[in-house]
């Protein structure tokens, strides 16, 4: 199993898992090659995948603003998990966040990702419960879709 920065060459593998999770959330402007493609373009050190098995079995959108990284669309396949792959793929984009000068890296799980929040309570995240999250949509057609 390896981690390495993600390309948008691993574009196909990364949607089809994506589109493998159960409750994951994918928005048809930001996650559609384009987007993913702008996103990398922007942060091109700090997203990775672990591969195993000849695919990619987990990823990591990372990326900042130049004060604070933020992890996007964190994931692994079900057979691989329990094998610390998430935990070795945050390791890797923290320190590629560290090496840009982030010191602080925050993340979005939805309530109903028990999976998800057990993972980031069990590696040491502090769950938030000091402020509200407020989220303005500027374009409508951006539409999400929940794989069930």
């Amino acid at each position: 199993m390896a981690i390495r920065v993600m390309t948008i060459e691993d574009y196909d593998q990364v949607y089809a898992l994506w589109k493998s999770i159960h409750g994951f959330g994918i928005r048809s402007i930001d996650d559609s090659r384009d987007g993913v493609e702008r996103f990398l373009k922007r942060n091109p050190t700090t997203s990775v995948v672990a591969e195993a098995d000849g695919k990619i079995v987990g990823c990591i959108l990372c990326g900042h603003d130049g004060r604070r990284g933020c992890f996007y669309h964190v994931c692994v396949e079900e057979a691989y998990r329990k094998h610390g792959i998430g935990k070795q793929m945050v390791a890797v984009s923290m320190h590629a966040l560290r090496e840009e000068g982030i010191n602080k890296v925050s993340l979005i799980a939805f309530t109903e990702n028990d999976i998800g929040n057990a993972f980031w309570n069990k590696i040491g995240w502090t769950k938030r419960e000091d402020l509200n999250y407020y989220d303005f949509t500027l374009n409508e057609e951006n539409i999400t879709t929940f794989i069930k």
